[in-house]
């Protein structure tokens, strides 16, 4: 079943997916339809964590790391799981310190590095963001069959692996996809 969702959304919610035209190859149809989930989710995401808590996204999913890491991260790899520059990373680093939300300590296996580990005012604050965080997902798949989420969820795994694999093939002949 096709939905015409120019006429379901409207001119106004159309976003990305307003660039696909019949004709065109799946594949392009299902990257604006992906762009325009992920761009509609994240925009409402960063306007709900910027109203609520006063926090940009970056802050949040930089928190989400140091979260997930309680050992610490050295900053190139906090870096690396951000997909940022260090220098974005430093200057998040510098905010999020002067909040007191982090703590910089000398990395003992070397001296040249810091480690970057949430203070316990840290960990407060994102949980009790990250909270809001899932339940907002929740709400926004709100109305969405659980099967047809797990479906999408099991499908996009396997796409993620697929890509993955199709771009080392193509590294691998000098080629870019």
């Amino acid at each position: 079943m096709e939905l015409d969702l120019p006429r379901l959304l409207g001119d106004d919610q159309i976003g990305h997916e307003a660039r696909a035209a019949s004709g065109d190859r799946l594949s392009l149809k299902v990257w604006l339809r992906l762009l325009a989930c992920s761009t509609q989710i994240e925009t409402e995401i960063r306007k709900r964590l910027r109203a609520r808590f006063g926090i940009t996204l970056a802050r949040f999913d930089y928190l989400a790391q140091l979260h997930r890491h309680p050992q610490g991260l050295r900053m190139n790899m906090l870096s690396r799981y951000l997909m940022v520059t260090g220098g974005n990373v430093t200057g998040l680093t510098d905010e999020l310190e002067r909040d007191g939300l982090v703590t910089r300590e000398d990395d003992p296996s070397d001296r040249r590095s810091f480690r970057l580990r949430l203070t316990d005012a840290g960990r407060q604050a994102f949980e009790t963001i990250a909270a809001a965080h899932e339940a907002w997902l929740v709400e926004l798949c709100a109305g969405v069959d659980g099967a047809l989420l797990e479906a999408l969820y099991e499908h996009l795994g396997q796409l993620r692996v697929q890509l993955a694999h199709n771009v080392a093939a193509a590294n691998e002949r000098g080629a870019s996809l």
